[in-house]
């Protein structure tokens, strides 16, 4: 399952009581109530913007997709304003669309997730004085992904109530410490009928009058201990279930509280514009997709290009977007990527009538190009841009130049000082860094220059901004303005180094393609960038520029690093469990940051310090999730090692998914790689999984990493591919009329006065694209009948009231 979160925007938004109404506000994305990716803030609107994009898989079962839109406090906690939580049954029907949300309030009673275990049966019971009267008996078993609480495990317990219209007997379960998945196993009895309205036509059935007044209900709270017990959700099941069947067991979603002592007249709290794109997906087994994953690998030798499969999928794709990052990762994992990028750039610079707009578009080339460099681009970011980016974030140094928005007390010059300091320090460092550009980069930017070059003979300077296009203005200048988009920083930014790092940004792009500009043309609008540019209007500047750009773009251009530096891979906050003892005997938990390369694993007291502890990668024998019982904590893993396992606790269900897979990828070529795992952790002479004694015993379940491969580390081609699939599926009706339209061009040697079906799509070979289609939709055709079955499967296997897919419990 993916999900992609293309533009997010609030209006309307409740304003504060008195003179100050602004808010600064951002927004998170949640699984249920687990926050896995937040917003920047922005400050003092009503209706804020958010230009952010997020794409991530989901790594469990969830309800809710949810957006909460807070309001930033400093001292305080902040405030929720309202959200917007989308069924998961639901998402299709809002996938690729953009849509206005009403925000709903948000409080204790409808903050619920997680489901039920319950089991009703009726028995006879005989009273002291010999009478026979009916007894319920309510067993509730358990409780499955109730929230966290405050980023913790709760300490839930029940309320198991029989209610009807003149009774409301309660009882309560014992509180369960630090889990969000409770074992309760206690039964409750409730006597429901009474020996004189008891009737014999059936000895397991309460007359009919009594069992339509009564009802269970479960509420699930957790335990506030000095402070007041917070609601969980609550499910309500009528007695007459038990009409037909002496026993009923079954699993049930939680539901919201009714509150019938508040006004359903809410304020109205504003709207939130999401543009949500949902796919599901089945991974097939890897010889499923042998066809297709030739097809598409042929596209670079397909003449035209716009007759291969790989193009065709792009135009017939409702977004460019949702098919250039699996096919990107795909031909780049086969070293296809290149050919296939020089070839649709081509098609590009056909249409391109300008040198000055060379490569400006949005278009199937340049966002190839996009997401190739965020894909190898990391490292090269990293060891270019991070430490300038570290100063710049951790100072706090004013660089505003506007006269409109500097403070009182500002000096402008001092500001223009220290701006004029950092993009001269970043300017430096880029230009010097050729050598560390990856060498796909590198050959990209050298078949682009080539191509700029025939296509405007006569411009000297279009070689240079047909490079330049990229990497400045697609690369290093988004980097900077957005350094935690990239992994170069681990939070957003605050609103004053925001402000920096754009001009920073302005000023950099403009450098970049200074070489292709004559010295009296100027891109910036605003005065006092102007004014400011002008100290670097020196012929220094733009022989720095074009010597890096004709580095990066030379066929003699490759890493100079090789395989003997380590390539950066990820880093991030997280909590790992103590190695050691403390004084009384106990491990505790610390807050630590992780990184990881191609060579070790490491952990640092913070970002930027000497490395407390070190794990080479070599020596990783396994990475597993690690079950939640173990420490009674959520999301988290083991990386097992020839010392002591590590256990990691990452801040989500997201991170952990992503840090277990890099990490398995990264080392799943050891040649000691373990086959079997223990789940759970040896605590106290034994392990909790299997209870063997030995701390040495061998694991008790499976490894999920499978076989050793020699392997890409950040591409899984089956998933790709599958991706694709899917694509071509959601896309059968465009790709029908791109074949009706080669027909009507075969046969009328062009398109016709009446081309509303097909005049949007790149045709330049018809019989070429026709046949191409054709192979498409056969090999299509093979792939969904496998899907078929897993669906059928799928929608069999899982009864109504399992675990699997529980009952809609009734709401009050």
């Amino acid at each position: 399952m993916f999900i992609c979160v293309k533009s997010c925007e609030a209006k309307n938004l409740l304003p504060y009581l008195g003179p100050h109404k602004m808010r600064d506000c951002f927004c998170t994305i949640n699984l249920d109530q687990e926050e896995v990716y937040r917003t920047q803030v922005v400050e003092k609107s009503l209706s804020p913007f958010f230009s952010e994009e997020f794409y991530f898989e989901i790594p469990r079962t969830f309800q809710y997709l949810s957006f909460y839109v807070y309001d930033k406090n400093v001292l305080q906690r902040d405030l929720r304003i309202g959200k917007v939580a989308i069924k998961k049954e639901d998402l299709c029907h809002h996938s690729g669309k953009e849509t206005w949300f009403s925000l709903q309030p948000v409080d204790s009673n409808s903050e619920v997730q997680g489901k039920v275990h319950l089991e009703l049966k009726l028995n006879e019971l005989i009273t002291e004085n010999g009478t026979v009267c009916q007894q319920l008996v309510v067993h509730i078993k358990a409780c499955h992904g109730l929230p966290l609480i405050n980023g913790q495990s709760c300490d839930p317990y029940a309320t198991v109530s029989l209610v009807g219209p003149s009774r409301n007997d309660q009882k309560k379960t014992k509180v369960k410490k630090k889990t969000s998945n409770p074992q309760f196993n206690e039964i409750f009895y409730f006597e429901v009928t009474r020996s004189s309205s008891y009737t014999r036509k059936s000895q397991f059935q309460v007359e009919e009058e009594d069992i339509e007044k009564l009802e269970i209900r479960i509420d699930l709270w957790n335990n506030g201990n000095l402070v007041q017990d917070v609601f969980l959700g609550e499910i309500k099941v009528p007695v007459n279930v038990l009409r037909t069947d002496s026993s009923h067991q079954a699993w049930y979603l939680l539901q919201p509280r009714d509150n019938g002592n508040k006004s359903s007249k809410t304020d109205d709290l504003g709207s939130l514009r999401l543009n949500i794109c949902y796919t599901e997906d089945y991974v097939l087994p890897s010889e499923y997709y042998g066809p297709l994953k030739t097809l598409l690998l042929k596209s670079p030798d397909v003449q035209p290009i716009s007759a291969s499969a790989a193009y065709i999928l792009s135009e017939i794709c409702r977004d460019k977007n949702d098919a250039v990052l699996p096919l990107v990762r795909l031909l780049l994992h086969h070293d296809k990527l290149v050919p296939f990028a020089t070839a649709v750039a081509e098609l590009d610079l056909k249409d391109t009538q300008d040198a000055n707009t060379i490569f400006r578009g949005n278009s199937l080339a340049t966002r190839c190009l996009d997401e190739m460099m965020k894909i190898v681009g990391g490292h090269y970011l990293k060891v270019t841009l991070k430490p300038i980016l570290d100063e710049i974030c951790d100072s706090s140094k004013s660089c505003e130049i506007d006269p409109i928005k500097l403070k009182e007390g500002d000096n402008v010059e001092n500001n223009k000082e220290n701006l004029r300091y950092y993009v001269d320090k970043l300017f430096s460092t880029i230009v010097k860094s050729s050598m560390s550009c990856p060498t796909v980069m590198c050959d990209i930017f050298y078949s682009l220059r080539q191509m700029a070059t025939q296509r405007f003979p006569n411009d000297p300077h279009v070689q240079y901004s047909a490079v330049s296009s990229f990497v400045f203005l697609r690369f290093f200048a988004v980097a900077v303005v957005s350094p935690h988009t990239f992994h170069l920083r681990p939070h957003h930014p605050d609103a004053q180094t925001i402000r920096t790092l754009t001009l920073i940004s302005k000023t950099i792009q403009t450098l970049g393609s200074w070489g292709s500009l004559s010295k009296s043309k100027s891109s910036f609008k605003e005065t006092f960038m102007c004014e400011f540019f002008k100290m670097f209007q020196e012929e220094g500047y733009i022989m720095a520029v074009k010597k890096f750009l004709d580095e990066i773009s030379s066929t003699e251009t490759k890493e100079s690093s090789g395989t003997s530096e380590p390539v950066h891979l990820k880093e991030g906050e997280m909590y790992k469990r103590a190695q050691g003892r403390t004084r009384i005997g106990k491990k505790n938990f610390k807050k630590r940051w992780f990184c990881l390369t191609s060579r070790e694993l490491t952990y640092h007291k913070q970002p930027g310090k000497d490395a407390i502890y070190t794990i080479p990668v070599k020596n990783i024998l396994a990475v597993e999730k690690l079950e939640e019982s173990s420490f009674n904590k959520k999301n988290m893993f083991q990386v097992i090692h020839t010392e002591k396992p590590l256990y990691v606790q990452a801040n989500n269900c997201v991170e952990a998914n992503e840090w277990i897979d890099v990490l398995c990828r990264v080392s799943r070529c050891n040649q000691n790689r373990l086959s079997f795992y223990h789940p759970s952790v040896y605590l106290n002479g034994n392990w909790l999984c299997c209870q063997e004694t030995g701390e040495n015993t061998l694991g008790c379940k499976p490894c999920t990493a499978g076989v050793p491969a020699d392997i890409q580390i950040d591409i899984d081609e089956d998933r790709e591919t599958e991706r694709i699939y899917s694509l071509f599926t959601l896309s059968l009706l465009k790709l029908q009329k791109m074949e009706e339209a080669c027909g009507t061009i075969a046969v009328y040697q062009g398109p016709q006065k009446e081309p509303d079906d097909y005049s949007n799509f790149v045709i330049e070979d018809s019989v070429t694209t026709f046949k191409t289609i054709q192979q498409i939709k056969s090999i299509i055709e093979k792939l969904d009948e496998p899907h078929e079955k897993y669906r059928k499967k799928r929608s069999s296997s899982a009864k109504y009231g399992s675990k699997e897919n529980p009952i809609v419990g009734k709401a009050s």
